[in-house]
């Protein structure tokens, strides 16, 4: 018939709710792909960071009139063809037909295989309908339908990239009968089919634009979806694949895959008293983590094959990209499984993506390329506790770490205490999740180091670690008081509370927030300070620890029908509305099951079970057991799939959310939080370390010296400390020293000096003066 009608039109009119788009993620040594509404969406070719397809799903029709597009019924089964492999088995009832769909990768080729069979009234057939998203976009694709080597396909191109859809009858033969292509709410088959009831649109070709494609077939059917850096180079892979039954890749796909599972030494066994679908969530978990390996770079994962609220926009980023958080996060889990080889790989992917001042991008596309510019200091402290982690298990395998460490710490100590962005990428200041990361970090890493080195990174661990309540914990606030406690930490202390407690009370913005409440920061509670039992920095049962959990719970503490879950902090506006509609820059914040996990973890530390706490996250996965960034806690909305407990149009599968999952099965063995560092415990043993030298450092200076407490002087760059007391009396000079950590450090002869004194300071570097003076107060011992 020629090219189809139409102007491009922005999505396709089939396009999932969210919901439905990210119901189960799978995966193979070459692909990734996500089922959901009991269809085939995402499908990401590796040598890109980006989908390939938007969904590819079926409508049963008679021809005379009915008609129906299988995934709006959502009344379908989905499983596993084994525990833990990504193969999948779906089954979609209907009162006058049943449509069941096994989908697995090929093990050798850049394909998916399909296969299709339709049972019930013999007049019904089924039709596949793929939109192309090559490049991952909807704009500029090419559909057509072809004869090509005498074989019938449906392919697509966009710049580098192609696809291709073949199908074969069980006897390997041409399987298509009608098809067509069409613009995207113009001249599309579900345009044609809403419109007469029936195929009758055959156009050859579509495009450029947001295109679709749809073919007839007979009710038993193979298909392969192929893909490549050409149309005609992804129908010679899609036609390779279907020259061998569909139940030869099947059977290696659930085969290596239970081998794998087989072949884990977690880091203890199970317990027994694991419930059954705990157990099963556990190896789901797993397979999510492992799918979610990149196949070009080994080690790399994206933080999720979705993207949030993604039918609601046109976004090829979303969750695509690696977050070094997220990243090492993920690999924990899979080192606590067992899985020690991939998690070693994904150490050498951070060795060859770290910076060469020693951060990491806040985050990147899988090559190494960075995205968003900003500085979490907790993403430049994780690789080194994963490298930490793996020589505990004396899994490093010849990997060579030092450099590294050393490169990263420096980058802590010439940029913190304060980040630019705390863990949620919004807000610069002294933050307890951060902080912990960080001193952990500084501890366990230091073994790498020379003595000087090791030395100050040490030093700065302690005096982090003995100020973070001066920094970062308010008391005798009116919301303490309500909640009857004596203080508690906050979400994030400003940077200026480093030298003046009073900035707590300083307003706060939120910026995703229709209306910001202009809240003060000491008013703003999170979940973060809880890392710092995790961490092994303070103990379960600290009286602030304890405070703090009394008020994270009456604010921020939601009991859904799945069990309990927390918001990040409170009023946070990264979520839907209130009326369901998608996050759209402001919103109403959600529970994150990921913090009901690091809530478990507490419970660990503080001695009990956190088994209820494992069953409940379990119980807030989809039904393919897809763990999401956020479940809903408001009434149900059922017109946009929202129910309480259950997942929202937020992330899913959020791969950070599994390997929470993961770890806390794990810790609940060892009675231990699993990534709790040794050297970090046996350094501290949960108890703040008293103050004994206080770290100025040029771009964090401190106001007070407390009385009998060492001061130690950090400059950038080579030069001398112009210093006197008491308005410049007893003036003298003292030059600074490098340090294998890239600082110039000198201490300053003070222990004469009482409370009431002050010090009066600058510097120069070179010829050049700082020029400003600083003042030190001496203040009352510490303690």
């Amino acid at each position: 018939m020629g090219a189809a009608p139409g102007a491009p039109g922005l999505s396709p009119t089939w396009s999932s709710s969210a919901k439905e788009m990210v119901g189960c993620s799978l995966g193979s040594s070459r692909l990734w792909f996500t089922i959901g509404g009991g269809i085939l969406n995402e499908v990401y070719y590796p040598r890109v960071d980006l989908p390939q397809i938007r969904d590819l799903g079926f409508i049963v029709a008679d021809g005379a009139g009915f008609w129906v597009e299988v995934k709006r019924l959502w009344k379908h089964v989905v499983k596993l063809g084994a525990p833990g492999a990504p193969a999948v088995h779906i089954v979609h009832r209907h009162e006058r037909f049943e449509l069941a769909l096994r989908v697995t990768p090929c093990e050798d080729r850049d394909v998916l295989l399909i296969e299709v069979s339709l049972t019930g009234e013999p007049g019904l057939r089924p039709y596949a309908l793929l939109a192309p998203h090559l490049g991952g976009s909807g704009l500029n694709n090419r559909a057509q339908v072809v004869q090509h080597r005498n074989r019938k396909l449906l392919w697509a191109e966009a710049g580098p990239y192609g696809l291709a859809l073949a199908a074969v009858t069980g006897e390997q033969l041409d399987a298509w009968g009608r098809a067509s292509a069409g613009v995207c709410g113009h001249s599309d088959a579900w345009q044609d089919f809403a419109q007469h009831g029936a195929l009758t649109w055959e156009y050859d070709e579509a495009g450029p634009g947001n295109v679709a494609l749809v073919g007839e077939l007979p009710r038993q059917a193979v298909m392969a979806l192929g893909f490549g850096s050409s149309a005609e180079s992804a129908a010679t892979l899609a036609l390779t694949a279907l020259c061998e039954p569909f139940e030869s890749s099947w059977e290696r796909q659930l085969t290596a895959w239970t081998h794998w599972h087989a072949n884990l030494e977690p880091e203890t066994n199970l317990p027994a008293d694991l419930p059954d679908a705990c157990a099963e969530q556990l190896r789901i978990s797993a397979m999510v983590l492992r799918a979610h390996r990149d196949k070009i770079y080994p080690g790399a994962m994206v933080a999720s094959l979705s993207v949030p609220w993604g039918n609601t926009h046109e976004e090829r980023e979303g969750y695509h990209l690696v977050w070094p958080r997220d990243l090492v996060e993920c690999a924990g889990a899979l080192l606590a499984v067992g899985a020690t080889r991939e998690a070693c790989n994904t150490l050498r992917y951070l060795l060859s993506t770290q910076n060469a001042d020693g951060h990491w991008h806040q985050n990147q596309w899988l090559g190494g390329a960075g995205y968003w510019s900003g500085i979490q200091l907790d993403e430049a402290a994780f690789p080194v506790l994963l490298a930490a982690a793996l020589e505990e298990r004396n899994a490093l395998d010849g990997t060579e770490v030092t450099d590294m460490v050393r490169r990263a710490l420096a980058f802590l100590v010439r940029t913190g205490p304060v980040s630019d962005q705390d863990r949620w990428e919004e807000d610069a200041g002294l933050n307890t999740f951060t902080l912990a990361v960080c001193i952990a970090a500084l501890v366990a890493g230091a073994r790498y180091l020379p003595a000087d080195g090791r030395e100050l990174a040490l030093a700065f661990a302690d005096y982090w670690n003995a100020r973070l309540e001066d920094w970062t914990c308010v008391t005798d606030t009116a919301l303490a008081r309500r909640v009857g406690v004596p203080g508690y930490y906050v979400r994030v202390a400003p940077p200026q509370a480093i030298t003046d407690r009073a900035a707590k009370c300083g307003v706060l913005a939120i910026k995703n927030l229709a209306h910001d409440p202009n809240l003060g920061a000491a008013e703003q509670v999170g979940v973060d300070f809880l890392q710092l039992v995790r961490c092994g920095l303070r103990r379960a049962d600290d009286p602030l620890i304890v405070a703090t959990v009394r008020v994270a719970d009456a604010l921020l503490k939601v009991d859904t029908p799945a069990g309990p879950c927390w918001h990040r902090y409170n009023d946070d506006g990264y979520g839907e509305h209130d009326d369901g509609s998608a996050y759209d820059g402001t919103g109403r914040g959600r529970p994150w099951p990921l913090l009901t996990g690091e809530r478990g973890h507490y419970e660990i530390a503080a001695g009990r079970d956190p088994l209820p706490l494992i069953a409940a996250m379990a119980r807030m996965a989809s039904p393919g057991g897809m763990l999401p960034e956020q479940i809903w806690d408001a009434p149900p909305i059922a017109a946009r799939g929202l129910e309480p407990g259950k997942p929202t149009g937020s992330a899913m599968p959020l791969a950070w959310a599994h390997a929470e999952y993961l770890k806390l099965v794990v810790s609940r063995g060892l009675k231990r939080p699993f990534d709790r560092p040794t050297a970090v415990w046996e350094r501290y043993r949960g108890e703040r370390p008293a103050l004994k030298r206080v770290m100025w450092c040029e771009h964090a200076p401190v106001g007070e010296l407390p009385q009998g407490c060492a001061l130690t002087v950090a400059l950038r760059a080579p030069g001398s400390v112009h210093w006197g007391v008491d308005g410049w009396q007893d003036v003298r000079d003292q030059d600074t020293a490098a340090n294998s950590l890239g600082l110039h450090v000198v201490t300053l002869d003070t222990a004469s000096l009482h409370a009431g004194r002050r010090i009066d300071l600058t510097f120069r570097r070179g010829s050049a003066w700082a020029g400003k003076d600083y003042s030190i107060r001496v203040t009352r011992a510490a303690g």
